[in-house]
C-alpha cells in the first residue's frame, strides 16, 4: 500500500513547480524529480493544493478528496503513477461538478504524460 505524504515546506513547492506540467479544465499536475529521498519506496509525495478563489472551504474540500481519492486508486495499480517524482495536484473549479469518471480518465491520461 502507497502512503500519500504532503509537501511541507515552500522551497519544495518552488522546485515543484518548475519541471513537468500537464493541465486540463479540472486540474493541473506539477512533478519534479524526488529531491527528497523518502526513507521508503511505499511512499508518494503529493500535494493537493485550491486557491481560495474557487469558493468556500465545503466546495475546496470536495474537489480535495475527489482528487485524492482518484490518486489514492491510482496509487494501487502498478506503473500508473512514477513514485520518483513529487507531484503538486491544483484543483479548479470545473472539478466539483463534474463526474468521478471523467475526473479518473483525465488523471490518468496526465500521469501517463508526465511519465514518459
Amino acid at each position: 500500500m502507497v502512503k500519500l505524504v504532503s509537501l511541507k515546506k515552500s522551497n519544495h513547492f518552488k522546485s515543484a513547480l518548475k519541471e513537468k506540467r500537464r493541465h486540463t479544465d479540472f486540474f493541473s499536475i506539477f512533478a519534479a524529480k524526488n529531491f527528497i529521498k523518502p526513507k521508503n519506496k511505499n511512499i508518494l509525495q503529493i500535494s493537493f493544493v485550491m486557491k481560495k478563489k474557487i469558493g468556500n472551504a465545503v466546495k475546496r474540500n470536495k474537489i480535495r478528496r475527489k482528487l485524492k481519492a482518484i490518486v489514492t486508486k491510482l496509487s494501487k495499480i502498478k506503473g500508473a503513477i512514477d513514485s520518483d517524482y513529487t507531484y503538486i495536484v491544483l484543483g479548479k473549479s470545473k472539478a466539483y461538478e463534474e463526474k468521478y469518471n471523467v475526473l479518473y480518465d483525465s488523471m490518468t491520461d496526465c500521469f501517463k504524460k508526465i511519465n514518459k
